[in-house]
């Protein structure tokens, strides 16, 4: 983007923003879903969620493209801190398991979005499953069958969840809407250690969030925006709806956010309804990137 016809204080240090964000945002154009360890399957109906007596394991019977399919999963609870010497915690999963009796006490824990199935466990922690559209593409795009297949997700937690903060700004008095925020555990930040070119998480650490939006120039209804990942090592992250691609800005009347929790954590979601620019609240939000949310590649504009 070039700035022509005025003297511009600054001009340069702007270009580079400009250029920095423009390169993150064809970075999550191409960037692919992550890998997920907590995927059970997709297109999935008919759920129903049991806990053995172990608390430690569960078994989901569902309906799927025309078959009862029968999975257990066990073996993990919550998430690791981010560490490049030990994996992630993840379920382990076993496709060829028999229906057992079970049990499932009413869910009493934190409200979740997304939620087909939740148990609690004899132990007090809690199996909750989701279903949720995870794989769709970017900018609007018109999703393939599969990608367009609602993905089901198991998670296994006891105690806090993660922190999921997003927050609305705009970029360049206005021109264009930005998000900022993190994702914590336990008052540290959770963020992967590695991306491939296209900013698809290589490790099992890497925290991919999905934004969609509502009623914009993509067409009616919600559809995907963007993704991207949190960074290393602060768990921040940012982005800025520009046209990209070729196709236009995502702006709409509203959005929302889901983030695929760390570990075996449930995904969490967050939305809002789009904000009019406001200059002194731009102001206040490009101050608060600087100290609460800093992180390299997330500038204040």
């Amino acid at each position: 983007m070039e700035i022509r016809g005025r003297v511009c204080d600054g001009c340069s240090v702007l270009r580079r923003s400009i250029v920095s964000l423009l390169l993150a945002a064809t970075a999550a154009i191409l960037a692919a879903p992550a890998p997920a360890s907590n995927r059970i399957g997709v297109a999935a109906q008919d759920v129903s969620l049991k806990v053995l007596a172990d608390s430690n394991t569960a078994v989901l019977v569902y309906q799927s493209k025309g078959r009862t399919r029968v999975v257990s999963a066990c073996c993990a609870v919550n998430a690791r801190f981010p560490s490049p010497s030990s994996p992630q915690f993840e379920l382990k999963v076993n496709y060829n398991a028999v229906a057992k009796p079970g049990f499932c006490g009413q869910y009493d824990g934190p409200a979740l979005m997304w939620v087909v199935a939740a148990c609690k466990a004899p132990d007090g922690s809690y199996w909750v499953a989701q279903n949720w559209q995870r794989a769709l593409p970017n900018q609007g795009r018109a999703p393939t069958p599969a990608q367009a297949e609602p993905e089901l997700r198991l998670s296994h937690f006891k105690g806090p969840l993660a922190a999921f903060t997003i927050k609305q700004d705009w970029a360049y008095r206005g021109q264009w809407d930005h998000f900022y925020g993190s994702l914590t555990y336990l008052g540290k930040p959770m963020h992967g250690f590695k991306t491939d070119r296209f900013g698809a998480p290589l490790d099992k650490y890497g925290a991919l969030i999905y934004v969609d939006t509502f009623n914009s120039k993509y067409g009616a209804g919600w559809r995907r925006d963007n993704s991207w990942v949190t960074h290393k090592p602060t768990g921040v992250f940012c982005t800025v709806m520009t046209p990209r691609g070729g196709r236009p800005a995502g702006t709409g009347q509203a959005y929302r956010a889901t983030v695929v929790g760390p570990g075996v954590l449930p995904d969490l979601f967050w939305t809002a309804k789009r904000l009019a620019y406001d200059p002194a609240a731009d102001k206040v939000a490009n101050e608060e990137q600087r100290t609460t949310f800093a992180s390299k590649g997330c500038r204040p504009n």
